[in-house]
């Protein structure tokens, strides 16, 4: 990782009417539109969606890491979050937010003892890497997470 602090840049395109577009050097454009909730036509991304997204990825993103880190065998990750967004002290913002972690590991011929030591090991690096998700830390909406762990 570079040194902090980083910059991220993104610029916003729109006319009048329709959706705008998102561009940042190297990536490709993104169309954007209000939500089907706020009258938007809910083919496209939402700001919100953007959001959610990037709390998910982030949590995989982290949990790749740190699992590398402590050298835990996994074979894939689901993350699905959803936020809630509420009309508070004159402003909307998201209030809460969950994710439901899904992670399966490989079958291993072990103990249950062993079986159950790999199975809380897992959890314990699911949990830190929520707590490690630079995207939710600067939220202040409530965020928590569920884990369900298979092999």
């Amino acid at each position: 990782m570079k040194p902090l602090p980083h910059t991220y840049r993104v610029t916003a395109n729109a006319g009048q009417t329709g959706t705008l577009a998102l561009q940042a050097r190297g990536l490709p454009e993104l169309e954007v539109a209000p939500p089907l909730d706020f009258d938007g036509p809910g083919n496209v991304w939402s700001p919100e969606d953007l959001l959610m997204s990037s709390i998910a990825s982030c949590t995989i993103l982290s949990f790749r890491a740190i699992a590398k880190a402590s050298e835990l065998d996994w074979l894939s990750i689901c993350c699905t979050t959803q936020g809630v967004l509420e009309h508070v002290e004159k402003k909307t913002r998201f209030t809460k937010v969950h994710s439901n972690v899904q992670l399966k590991l490989p079958h291993r011929a072990a103990s249950d003892t062993e079986r159950e030591r790999y199975f809380d090991k897992a959890n314990r690096l699911l949990l830190k890497a929520e707590q490690s998700c630079l995207i939710s830390n600067s939220l202040s909406a409530e965020c928590t997470i569920e884990c369900e762990i298979t092999q």
